[in-house]
C-alpha cells in the first residue's frame, strides 16, 4: 500500500516548538524597537522557565511569551496564562533576583502574545504590560 501525502504546504507543519522560537524572535524585536534591553531569554531554574528577562527605564521585566497560529477558535494567547504559570514565573523570577544579587530592583510581569499566520509569519504582537 503506498501512502499518498496531502500537497499542503511544508510550512503549515511547523512544530510547537518553531513556532514558540518564533513567537519569541519576534517579542525580542519587538522589545528591541522599543527600546528594550534583552538581559536573558529561556532563563531557567529549578522552578521553571523565564522566557525574555528585558531591562527598561530601570526597571527588570519578566516577560512571558505566548504565541497562536490560524485563528482564535482555542482563545488568544494570552489567555493561555494561567495561575499555576503565574505563580511558576514569580517564583522563578524570585530565584533569578537573587542569583543575580538585584533584590531591590523595581520588577514587572509582562506578556506578549504573538499571532503568527501558519507559515509562521506574525501577523500581531500585543504587548500586556503589568499583566500579572
Amino acid at each position: 500500500m503506498v501512502e499518498r501525502r496531502s500537497e499542503q504546504d511544508p510550512a503549515s507543519k511547523l512544530t510547537r516548538q518553531q513556532k514558540g522560537r518564533l513567537g519569541e524572535e519576534a517579542a525580542c524585536d519587538w522589545l528591541r524597537e522599543h527600546d528594550y534591553h534583552i538581559l536573558k531569554r529561556n532563563w531557567r531554574c529549578r522552578s521553571g522557565e523565564i522566557d525574555i528577562v528585558a531591562s527598561h527605564e530601570g526597571m527588570i521585566i519578566f516577560i512571558e511569551v505566548r504565541s497562536r497560529s490560524g485563528t482564535a477558535q482555542y482563545g488568544t494567547p494570552q489567555e493561555s496564562v494561567d495561575i499555576r504559570k503565574m505563580q511558576q514565573v514569580r517564583s522563578t523570577a524570585a530565584v533569578y533576583l537573587q542569583m543575580t544579587g538585584e533584590m531591590k530592583q523595581q520588577i514587572r510581569f509582562d506578556v506578549i502574545a504573538v499571532m503568527l499566520d501558519k507559515a509562521g509569519e506574525t501577523v500581531s504582537i500585543d504587548h500586556i504590560i503589568n499583566a500579572f
